[in-house]
């Protein structure tokens, strides 16, 4: 699934370990998600879309 989770925290200046942080999951999930190599479940995808003020369709794209 694509995702724009990483223009999303670059606009704001965020490292993949402060966004991990906010979202209490590891760096390495961060980068997973942005890599495509990792799909959220529905708990942490929502937990994205709030930190970021998105709807979840506006952070995932599930029309790949």
């Amino acid at each position: 699934m694509k995702n724009r989770l990483r223009v999303l925290r670059a606009e704001r200046q965020w490292s993949q370990a402060s966004l991990a942080e906010k979202l209490q999951v590891s760096r390495q999930t961060i980068n997973a998600i942005e890599t495509g190599k990792y799909d959220p479940g529905l708990p942490l995808a929502f937990k994205i879309s709030r930190i970021f003020e998105q709807t979840i369709e506006n952070v995932f794209d599930p029309e790949e």
